[in-house]
């Protein structure tokens, strides 16, 4: 149904695609992947009509076919889900659902109509509990993902691009959406799946190509290939191991931080303990209070009941700034939104911290901030590039280095990988693993159970805003799931030592 043949592209005189050549077949799920920066979005783009190719040829069931805009596309069988997803969240399902293309009665807007017929798309759909009249802020990402596929099946798409779709779901959510990517291939829908979750790709997808540097490596058959197989071939050199070794038991010392029956009004009696070397993780479903969990330690939503310390003071931050001058330093999960300043260099974004909390660690002069840069294996043009145009995983790495320039006792990761390529993911676990080896205490949050098991030394396991148990280094994902949807309690208490 789609043919894309010798697909070239370049910005400012830097090409970025070389003759990438993809097809796609009805009913199929392509998957494309490959590291950030290999060409990925930009090949999707030229097909929605966002960019415009520089050469090749668009087929699509067997007619040539150039796009300007994304609605020439759009009219032409082509929708494309963005990573951000692109609806309106005061407008309600429906008028999101049929945007620019409303239903109308004698020169008016049929509302009744429009509601009937999204109705009849999330059925076809199994969106069971979402209501036409419901304005989007009040639904979970996950299920805006669903209004988003709604709104391209509205409109006769026949071929849909998924760029990062489960990049902010939880495990629970991604099940969902792959039921319905199954759904929709039943339909006879071709789509390309573009992810960094590989386990997504082999039990979706019936095809996988690889882009590296702009550059088609090569088109598999998923059932001829194997994970190692596809990550050689993205990265281009071997990853032995997705996950450094874990701290032997001497060097993990003295506690860091604990908390004891703390909470506030999203979370409550939690009690916990922290030592230097220690990489604790944290997992849970989405809105089981993980991420309210660090940003309580934080000061951000501080605890309002209980008691917490660090290095053994009592202490129990009330705004971030405390918490800082403690040594407390948090990664939070949005890093565009909460972790970076994007039209701002990265020499300003690594300083952040360090220049507004001065009472607690002075700036790194030039000598010491490219040694912090290097150290997070920072890849950019310069430490004056803005940090808007670095890829996500470098993006992260500078969130990183600013908080490791203050010098921290404790670092708060909450979803550390989210949105990066699996070289990149390699060096923040490497990165995080050697901090730890170095003394500083991690507590590490994750939707990805994967990486929860194969980096923590303990896991905690968060259900309804509170620990519903604690697990051992090595836990199993049906572990992890068990305690996550019964609240149960398994291996002792959730403020255990490691």
């Amino acid at each position: 149904m789609l043919t894309m043949q010798d697909m070239s592209k370049s910005f400012l005189g830097n090409r970025v695609l070389h003759d990438v050549t993809l097809d796609l077949l009805p009913g199929e799920v392509h998957a494309i992947v490959g590291e950030n920066g290999a060409g990925k979005s930009t090949l999707m783009k030229l097909l929605s009509g966002e960019h415009t190719p520089d050469g090749g040829r668009i087929e699509i069931d067997g007619v040539a076919r150039s796009f300007s805009h994304p609605a020439q596309a759009q009219a032409a069988g082509v929708g494309i889900i963005h990573q951000e997803l692109a609806l309106l969240p005061h407008r309600t399902v429906a008028e999101n659902v049929f945007l620019g293309r409303e239903p109308k009665r004698f020169g008016f807007v049929d509302r009744a109509a429009m509601e009937r017929r999204t109705a009849r798309l999330l059925d076809d759909l199994g969106a069971v509990g979402i209501s036409p009249g419901t304005p989007v802020h009040e639904l979970s990402v996950a299920r805006q993902q669903v209004i988003e596929v709604a709104k391209a099946l509205a409109a006769d798409v026949r071929i849909l691009v998924m760029d990062e779709p489960t990049a902010a779901l939880a495990e629970h959510e991604v099940a969902a959406l792959c039921d319905l990517v199954r759904r929709l291939t039943a339909r006879g829908l071709g789509i390309l799946y573009i992810s960094h979750r590989l386990r997504e790709v082999f039990t979706l997808s019936r095809r996988i190509t690889v882009l590296k540097d702009g550059r088609r490596v090569t088109t598999v058959a998923t059932e001829d290939s194997s994970v190692d197989d596809i990550v050689r071939a993205m990265v281009g050199r071997e990853l032995t191991a997705y996950y450094p070794p874990r701290a032997v038991a001497a060097e993990v010392a003295e506690v860091v931080l604990t908390a004891s029956r703390a909470g506030n009004g999203r979370l409550a009696d939690i009690s916990l303990s922290l030592r230097a070397g220690e990489i604790l993780g944290v997992g849970g479903l989405q809105g089981s209070g993980r991420s309210a969990l660090a940003r309580a330690l934080f000061g951000a939503d501080p605890f309002t009941a209980g008691e917490m310390t660090v290095g053994g003071r009592r202490l129990r931050p009330r705004r971030p700034r405390q918490a800082i001058r403690a040594g407390i330093a948090l990664v939070s999960e949005d890093r565009k939104a909460e972790g970076l300043a994007l039209r701002q260099s990265v020499r300003d974004n690594a300083l952040l911290v360090t220049r507004a909390v001065p009472a607690r660690e002075r700036p790194p002069d030039a000598r010491a901030l490219a040694d912090l840069l290097d150290r997070v294996r920072l890849t950019s043009r310069g430490t004056g590039q803005e940090v808007r145009f670095l890829s996500g995983g470098n993006q992260q790495k500078v969130v990183i280095a600013k908080w490791l320039a203050a010098r921290p006792r404790v670092l708060l990761f909450d979803e550390p990988t989210r949105g990066v390529d699996v070289g990149a993911k390699a060096a923040i676990h490497t990165l995080v693993r050697e901090l730890a080896r170095e003394g500083l205490a991690v507590l590490l949050i994750s939707s990805e159970l994967p990486e929860l098991i194969g980096m923590s030394d303990r896991i905690l396991v968060m259900a309804d805003g509170r620990i519903a148990g604690e697990l051992p280094a090595g836990a199993s994902e049906e572990d992890i799931m068990r305690l996550a949807t019964s609240g149960g309690t398994a291996l002792g208490h959730a403020g255990g030592a490691a």
